[in-house]
């Protein structure tokens, strides 16, 4: 019987060529995948020397923020970035992180910094849109980013977060990085931390913000200025529903419990009024002096000044009507207390257009505002009210001053020539006493500015600012007691320490009762 002997079929390469193809693929994929491990190594390695020191990072501080209030109690300046007081999760109500960890990385608990399924479903999804409709990263890239990095779009960029997000993996625990984002996340309005947007969205800390309100903190993650429910309520209730969908879908809350959420919210968040527009200048200068009085290192300070908010406008109010149409012509005004303290300031007409604050650093010729100082020193020379002087015309070598109006009144009483302000009887004042005790008398009201001894100088020919005059009005005001002028009544910082609180304090009685 003949035997039959199965041939190969003549499309297909025989087994020998099979072998060898598949160890020659085998061979080339192993070395391929050898030395992209190897390049990935040498990426890794190149990003990692130019990484952010983790540790320090972590441990740096922030400048605080400083909010100023008038001393009736209106908030008049924030400055600085808003951060809260720091939180634990255990100090939270459960919805707040549920809300956060629903909307922004359900897996959270379950990666080890980077979402493998997340990152796949956002790419297949911005593939179908053809547009970057949403992000792969999980929180602790998010808490990486925010810690350590730039907000730049960049590749560089996207590995040394994933870098420092496996890091963070591997330093801390799931929840103290939750921990580590929910106090540093940005959520609008100048706010950073949960406990810092509870406060200024409702007022309230964190610990006490309600499941609708937790919801609509979490919804500002996306896009804090979009949704930000003081300035645009609409979308941050549509944004807010969504997150309550969001812990729906993730089994933190039931439908009822939603249902309950929403209901129990019912009062509109009140739109938050321009600010910040009140005394600028003044601002200006009390933040300037704020070193001087505390070191707060990363405490948020809570200011109370001496400002009296209702004078101010009226100060602010009457400058720019007082220039009116003279648009070159600039202005400055100082209103103190007795004490000195500052209750106006306003430094030009216009800070927009003019940061330089003409109370506090413009020096002028104060003219006669400066004569009253020279009567004083006549009248501490044994000089008085009824006492006789001579209004007639006189020469101190070449120079010969003159009344304003260009008269002269003959013999007159101090009382009358200081009421009608007339040039030649200061001129004589001052120079029967010595202008050297006139420069004495400046100094002991507290005028620190350079005073030099020359004739002119009885008609205020010398450079001043505007806060050092007024101050030397002061004693003329209290009774005799100096004055120096001050802003601040207390600092607190955040938590409701005080730092410093102002028991009074001045150079005492500098000019006799009866002098004033």
């Amino acid at each position: 019987m003949a035997s039959r002997v199965a041939k190969r079929p003549s499309n297909q390469p025989p087994r020998s060529f099979l072998r060898r193809a598949f160890g020659f693929t085998l061979k080339w994929a192993l070395t391929i995948a050898v030395w992209g491990v190897v390049a990935a190594m040498l990426v890794g390695g190149w990003y990692a020397s130019d990484l952010p020191d983790a540790d320090a990072a972590l441990r740096t501080t922030r400048k605080p923020t400083a909010t100023l209030v008038s001393v009736n109690g209106t908030v008049i300046a924030t400055r600085g970035e808003l951060y809260g007081l720091p939180v634990q999760l255990s100090q939270l109500p459960p919805a707040l992180p549920h809300a956060v960890l629903a909307t922004e990385d359900r897996r959270f608990y379950d990666h080890f910094g980077l979402d493998i399924i997340g990152l796949a479903r956002a790419i297949w999804n911005n593939i179908r849109a053809r547009d970057i409709v949403q992000g792969g990263s999980t929180i602790t890239q998010q808490a990486a980013k925010n810690l350590f990095l730039t907000p730049e779009r960049s590749l560089e960029r996207k590995i040394k977060e994933l870098m420092l997000a496996l890091w963070l993996e591997h330093k801390f625990t799931k929840d103290q990085i939750l921990t580590l984002y929910l106090n540093r996340v940005y959520f609008g309005a100048g706010t950073y931390g949960v406990d810092a947007a509870a406060r200024r969205y409702f007022n309230k800390p964190a610990a006490q913000v309600s499941t609708y309100e937790a919801a609509m903190l979490a919804g500002l993650l996306k896009a804090p200025s979009r949704y930000n429910p003081r300035y645009n309520p609409d979308r941050a209730k549509r944004r807010t529903a969504q997150v309550l969908a969001n812990m729906v879908d993730a089994g933190y809350l039931s439908e009822q419990q939603t249902k309950i959420a929403t209901a129990s919210h019912n009062r509109p968040i009140p739109r938050r009024k321009p600010g910040g527009r009140l005394a600028r200048h003044f601002v200006d200068w009390v933040l300037e002096q704020l070193p001087s009085f505390v070191a707060p290192g990363d405490r948020d300070l809570h200011v109370v000044t001496t400002l009296d908010a209702t004078l101010q406008r009226a100060a602010e109010t009457a400058v720019r009507r007082g220039l009116g149409n003279f648009a070159e012509t600039e202005a400055a005004l100082v209103a103190l207390a007795p004490d000195g303290a500052i209750r106006a300031m306003v430094g030009s007409r216009d800070y927009a257009k003019s940061q330089f604050n003409r109370a506090t650093q413009a020096r002028r010729q104060p003219g006669s505002a400066f004569k009253p100082v020279v009567y004083l020193a006549g009248l501490e020379a044994g000089l008085t009210p009824d006492s006789v002087i001579a209004d007639m015309p006189l020469a101190i070598g070449d120079w010969r001053p003159r009344n304003f109006d260009g008269k002269y009144h003959g013999k007159v009483t101090v009382a009358y020539a200081l009421a009608r302000s007339l040039n030649t009887v200061a001129v004589r004042i001052a120079e029967r006493v010595g202008r050297e005790r006139v420069v004495t008398t400046a100094r002991r009201l507290g005028i620190t500015s350079d005073l030099r001894p020359m004739p002119s100088l009885a008609l205020g020919a010398a450079d001043l600012t505007l806060l050092e005059l007024s101050a030397a009005y002061g004693p003329f005001a209290n009774g005799g007691r100096g004055v120096w002028p001050y802003g601040i009544e207390e600092i607190r910082d955040g938590a409701g320490e005080v730092l410093y609180r102002r028991q009074g304090s001045g150079p005492g009685r500098v000019v006799g009762g009866r002098h004033v």
